[in-house]
């Protein structure tokens, strides 16, 4: 059975928990900042564990992390 090939856009934006969950980062922090508040970005910057109907794709895209 040959390997399986990381994706290479996944294995930048996702990572595994130990306990086997998906770690994201939040979207809408990159560009036109002005407009939202303070408290809206500080949040922003936190990550957060990815949708359970998302976890099966974004393993098999990163299957050896």
């Amino acid at each position: 059975m040959p390997k399986i090939k990381t994706h290479s856009g996944a294995k930048k934006r996702f990572n595994l928990t130990k306990t086997g969950k998906v770690i994201r980062a939040h979207a809408n922090k990159s560009h036109i900042l002005t407009k939202k508040n303070t408290k809206r970005k500080r949040g922003l910057r936190q990550t957060t564990i990815a949708d359970v109907t998302n976890v099966a794709k974004v393993k098999k895209m990163i299957p050896y992390k």
